[in-house]
């Protein structure tokens, strides 16, 4: 445990003099700075008033930009260090794979969430300001489902870096994979399902499996609880799960998906070639 600990200090540090973290911040500091200097927590629109409307606003962009910004930063860690050349200083050290690995995706977790973190606490603080009524259920659901989305991502990309021979590769299969997760968005390719005459039920089963959309829907569930916007399919997804439910699920399938991933990818990291 000390020495996991250590490497997630490590590779938090690493991750702070990285040029990635600084644009990261600065990405999801200056959307917040620009949702609240556009009065959003002020105006009222359908029904949705104050912060509300701004945390929606929030992880409606945040689905767009954090999925493929982790997947293109995470699968550097494996195989970069590989091409460094660091196994070998590492391996001189005295470090377990295991407490290397998985201390890489503790630290990774740790500074990918802070700063969104510290952009829901201040959206809090400035509805508190601003006087508007806090919606405290509404901010910690959206809180543990951003945490589900980044260990998601963070698994995938862990496991997409253990795969991989180099960064190019490893890239270019991060952003293969965010295509095919944002193709599936929407039923853009279940159209194609639906006109080959597959059951609407499997059909909804196929969009959930998408973690995005699960992450999306429930983020939509939030403010809309009859999903009036999904249509029909909104009666096979309340039906089968039910509202609490679905959200459970929101926030369970993404993190499983991740942690498999990221002991797939440790699996396949520990009975691989170092060099």
């Amino acid at each position: 445990m000390n020495q996991l600990l250590r490497m997630a200090r490590a590779d938090m540090a690493e991750s702070l003099r990285a040029r990635w973290f600084f644009v990261y911040t600065v990405v999801f500091g200056g959307i917040m700075v620009g949702l609240f200097a556009s009065g959003l927590t002020e105006s009222r629109i359908m029904g949705f008033t104050g912060l509300s409307r701004l945390l929606v606003t929030y992880i409606q962009i945040t689905l767009a930009i954090l999925p493929i910004f982790m997947l293109i930063t995470t699968v550097r860690s494996v195989v970069g260090d590989r091409e460094a050349g660091i196994y070998e200083y590492m391996l001189s050290l005295p470090v377990s794979l295991n407490a290397w690995y998985w201390g890489k995706l503790l630290g990774r977790f740790i500074i990918v969430y802070l700063p969104v973190m510290v952009a829901m606490l201040l959206a809090v603080a400035w509805g508190a300001f601003k006087g508007v009524a806090i919606p405290w259920g509404q901010v910690l659901l959206y809180t543990a489902l951003l945490a589900a989305l980044i260990c998601c991502f963070l698994g995938i990309g862990m496991l997409i870096s253990t795969l991989a021979r180099s960064t190019d590769v490893a890239q270019g299969a991060a952003f293969l994979i965010w295509l095919f997760l944002l193709l599936f968005l929407d039923l853009i390719l279940l159209g194609v399902l639906i006109q080959e005459g597959l059951p609407a039920e499997m059909v909804v089963t196929i969009a959930l499996a998408n973690p995005l959309q699960a992450f999306r829907t429930a983020a939509m569930l939030l403010l809309d609880p009859q999903l009036v916007l999904l249509g029909p399919s909104a009666y096979l997804i309340l039906d089968l799960f039910g509202r609490t439910g679905y959200l459970v699920w929101a926030v369970f399938y993404p993190s499983t998906l991740g942690l498999l991933g990221a002991a797939t990818g440790y699996w396949i990291f520990r009975r691989g070639d170092l060099s």
